[in-house]
């Protein structure tokens, strides 16, 4: 092997071993809502600026449960404490989950829908188009994505129907934590 041979293997080695401890793009998102847990905030609906349910109420979000593979999310609709973004995480790749219940803690009929990444997204971004279960369980959802949006200041969580104008946002501002919120429905502290 000539010298020249030698510094190329050694090269493209000590290459390879930088770009492999990189962390993806998806680890990078993960921690970040992982460093969040435990704490709640406030937002308030982004768009669309006239919605009905939304509209006019105290939305809070609560980091509640993390673990190396699964984040669950309580988002409260004022005292509406239904609802649950529970994100997963296998291989690199993320998954964005709908559970939503009664107040008595058992399943709505429309639950555990949503989507998984089809890439490991950017560390401040992460796409979760519709998956065949939704496409089943809600059959006009079947064109849907959601985004999460994540950085120093906001916490977004977005939702698009393909074919339609519109946008659904909600913008929760991570900067300010607020006393921890009641349990979500289901849930035994």
């Amino acid at each position: 092997m000539t010298l020249k041979q030698s510094l190329l293997l050694v090269s493209l080695i000590l290459t390879s071993n930088l770009f492999a401890q990189e962390k993806q793009p998806s680890d990078i998102f993960w921690e970040t809502l992982a460093s969040h847990c435990g704490k709640a905030y406030k937002g308030h609906l982004a768009l669309p600026e006239n919605d009905e349910a939304f509209g006019g109420k105290e939305l809070v979000m609560h980091v509640r449960s993390c673990s190396d593979n699964e984040i669950k999310v309580p988002f409260f609709l004022g005292e509406d404490r239904s609802r649950t973004w529970v994100f997963t995480k296998k291989d690199g790749i993320i998954t964005l989950k709908h559970d939503h219940r009664h107040d008595d803690g058992s399943e709505d009929a429309v639950t555990q829908y949503g989507g998984t990444a089809s890439n490991m997204g950017k560390g401040d971004i992460q796409f979760f188009p519709a998956d065949p279960h939704t496409q089943q369980l809600i059959p006009a959802a079947a064109t849907n994505v959601w985004w999460v949006t994540l950085d120093d200041t906001t916490f977004t969580y977005n939702l698009r129907r393909l074919g339609r104008d519109s946008v659904f946002k909600v913008v929760m501002d991570i900067t300010n934590p607020i006393a921890t919120p009641e349990a979500p429905w289901g849930w035994k502290d």
